[in-house]
């Protein structure tokens, strides 16, 4: 069985499950449309992985977290990034459903966003005056985004996050945990993500975490980092 089919099966299989194991909710949270085609990303990331990271994993994560909502029509009303702000304010019932699926919706259409078409954008010199201000150079930067990335225990997210007075820093957070929730002390706003669940990448890049890092620099879109940073 070659490998195109062998990823083609998995990913039926792996939507399959993702669709019985969440009944396809629906409600007011909605899965965002992808802003490219899944097979945009290639070499660097592959369509069947995409397709399944996308239809599967995060469309199970808007499911569950409309399902922990459903019987709550007073949040009905929240935005996603309303309901993990204020996520000690829930019912203690639901707060562990919205944490780890509200928290899955909104990292993951934040990383969507900040990807594209490998050669489709540059990094404009505003931003990369301001990265080479905090970290003294372009390689510095990606020397210890990709450090932060590739030593993050299991799963989790990785973050440069840009503060009120215009500091950047790397930080990463553990499962869908993200700096909205209140369990965290992280100042800023977040202008580049890079999911490190093996799902993002395992199918191409198997336990080599550290070429999906590296591979990840050619998709992203530096346009929309500057966008989110102010730049």
């Amino acid at each position: 069985m070659n490998r195109l089919v062998k990823n083609a099966i998995i990913a039926l299989y792996s939507l399959i499950l993702m669709a019985l194991s969440t009944g396809f909710a629906f409600g007011q949270h909605k899965l965002p449309e992808l802003p490219y085609k899944y097979n945009a990303l290639e070499p660097y990331i592959d369509s069947t992985t995409m397709l399944i990271h996308h239809t599967g994993h995060h469309q199970a994560y808007v499911n569950n977290l409309n399902k922990a909502l459903e019987q709550y029509p007073q949040y009905h009303s929240w935005s996603v990034d309303e309901l993990l702000l204020k996520l000690n304010s829930l019912p203690e019932e639901i707060q562990t459903a919205v944490r780890n699926n509200g928290g899955g919706h909104y990292n993951h259409t934040l990383f969507w966003e900040i990807m594209g078409p490998a050669g489709s954008s540059t990094m404009s010199p505003a931003l990369e005056s301001a990265i080479i201000q905090y970290f003294g150079s372009i390689d510095r930067f990606k020397e210890e985004f990709e450090k932060a990335a590739v030593g993050r225990f299991g799963s989790g997210w990785v973050w440069l996050l840009k503060k009120e007075n215009g500091t950047l820093y790397i930080e990463s957070t553990p499962n869908q945990d993200n700096m909205l929730m209140p369990y965290y002390k992280l100042e800023g706003t977040p202008i580049l993500a890079l999911d490190v669940w093996e799902h993002a990448y395992y199918l191409k890049y198997q336990s080599k975490r550290g070429g999906y890092v590296k591979a990840f620099w050619n998709v992203v879109n530096w346009n929309k980092v500057a966008e989110l940073g102010g730049y």
